[in-house]
């Protein structure tokens, strides 16, 4: 081959390669390779890549060790976040241990649970969380944010969670964070029949499947800035829906399956790459209508409309960031900006819609004044140390759910010095859990349809909840 010509179908395969990486969101080549089959098909087929049969040949003939050196020059790097994982209680004792050595399951539906902090470099006050799920055998990954931190948001994500793996929660295994080893868990998932593990503490590596899509996920897309109040929690929402769609059916991973040691080196044997749509239809669980339902699915799906989507609520939740970064404007005047999973398949950029606010007649609201009369009447044991300010942190939690405990307590001081000592912090936090529990059960969040879901488990058993006195 004349060198100008072997120089141009270089140029042209270092250009196919790094569309298609953009495509898969900049994975690394290891992970690229394998899957380049069914993403080059993808992008042909909604025609955002045109091939000649050489420059396709040389792609798909590609090896890893290739690909890295043409893409050598993207590689970017990123920053580490915060740890807020605070020890659980006596609990965790009723509660088994299980090491990573012990995850021997290939049947979909065996979770490791974790959150993450969005608190960018502070660690005080209130700030949005997320709760990851993954599952073992097959990488399937949801990401849900908490407005707070609390063992019933937890187990009210877990069971929105339910609703969008396309298979049934079979166990779930924790650290050793106190938003996971409480009784409200426990009993939940006693009476959902779902097997409760836990890792050892101070031990990353027991949740090592959950701990990487923390940090290939989570902090790649929303980084590493502090996010506070309803509206980023609800943008953060949006962005989720999308990136749960691109993740599972678009984002190839690799799974070990042995190593080997010789002498001072360990070689670690990895299987072929494949996405976690893939691997769960290979595992050969599920009916073959939903297998098909699927398939159909993933075909619809345009990776390059939906990347594009994902992009834009990206900067969208950047914007409700709280702090220094490129897209900080002001929460109050931004839409919302919602995903369309219908416009993943059209040939247009999804529009910015604002959400219909909610509206409420006067007979609505006479009922929530005497349901918050109740939920703030409970019966004391002691002499309430803030009694007559019930009814302000009330109004606080319900404008801005994420506020700690330790905030409003500062709070209160400030407005009524040498009143507070700082032991009566814990009747406070007794209180402001009652009040989340209430405002948990009485503000129903309109949910989205989703593009894959799975069935809906039973409702909630007042049975996982505690009574606090």
């Amino acid at each position: 081959m004349p060198l100008r010509q072997r120089r141009a179908t270089i140029a042209s395969t270092r250009w196919g390669s790094s569309t298609m990486r953009h495509a898969a969101n900049r994975i690394c080549a290891k992970r690229l390779i394998p899957f380049l089959p069914t993403l080059v098909e993808a992008l042909e087929r909604h025609e955002h890549l045109h091939l000649t049969e050489e420059c396709r040949s040389q792609l798909l003939s590609m090896s890893a060790a290739t690909a890295d050196r043409l893409l050598r020059s993207q590689r970017t790097l990123g920053l580490r976040g915060l740890s807020t994982t605070r020890a659980g209680t006596l609990l965790k004792q009723q509660i088994p241990i299980r090491t990573f050595e012990e995850w021997k399951e290939t049947r979909p539906g065996f979770l490791e649970a974790d959150l993450v902090a969005h608190c960018g470099a502070d660690i005080e006050g209130g700030y949005l969380y997320t709760l990851t799920l993954t599952d073992i055998a097959t990488g399937w990954t949801e990401c849900l944010p908490l407005l707070h931190r609390s063992q019933e948001a937890v187990v009210a994500a877990l069971q929105r969670a339910r609703k969008l793996f396309p298979f049934p929660l079979l166990g779930i295994d924790t650290d050793n964070g106190g938003e996971f080893i409480n009784g409200v868990l426990v009993a939940y998932c006693e009476q959902e029949q779902i097997t409760f593990t836990r890792g050892r503490p101070y031990q990353k590596r027991d949740q090592c499947f959950v701990e990487q899509k923390n940090g290939a996920i989570v902090r790649q897309v929303v980084g590493y800035d502090r996010f506070v109040g309803e509206h980023a929690y609800r943008q953060l929402t949006e962005l989720y829906r999308a990136l749960r769609l691109y993740v599972n059916c678009f984002q190839p991973s690799m799974k070990l399956l042995s190593k080997q040691r010789d002498g001072k080196k360990v070689r670690c044997i990895y299987d072929p790459a494949k996405t976690p749509l893939q691997r769960l239809l290979l595992s050969g669980v599920l009916p073959v209508q939903k297998q098909q339902e699927l398939t159909e699915v993933a075909q619809a799906l345009d990776p390059v409309r939906l990347l594009q989507q994902l992009e834009l609520l990206q900067r969208a939740v950047f914007r409700c960031a709280v702090g220094c970064s490129p897209f900080v404007s002001s929460p109050l005047s931004d839409p919302l900006h919602v995903f369309s999973g219908e416009q993943c398949t059209a040939g247009k950029l999804p529009e910015e819609r604002n959400a219909p606010a909610p509206t409420a007649g006067l007979e609505t609201l006479y009922r929530e004044q005497e349901r918050r009369k109740r939920v703030l009447g409970w019966r004391r044991t002691h002499k309430d140390p803030f009694e007559g300010e019930w009814e302000q942190i009330f109004s606080w939690l319900q404008a801005n759910p994420e506020r700690s405990s330790g905030d409003i307590f500062r709070e209160l001081q400030r407005r009524s010095p040498g009143r507070y000592q700082p032991l009566q912090i814990r009747t406070l936090q007794r209180g402001m859990r009652k009040i989340r529990v209430y405002l948990l059960e009485t503000v129903e969040e309109q949910w989205q349809a989703e593009v894959i879901q799975g069935s809906s488990p039973a409702p909630i058993s007042a049975r996982c909840s505690t009574s606090i006195s």
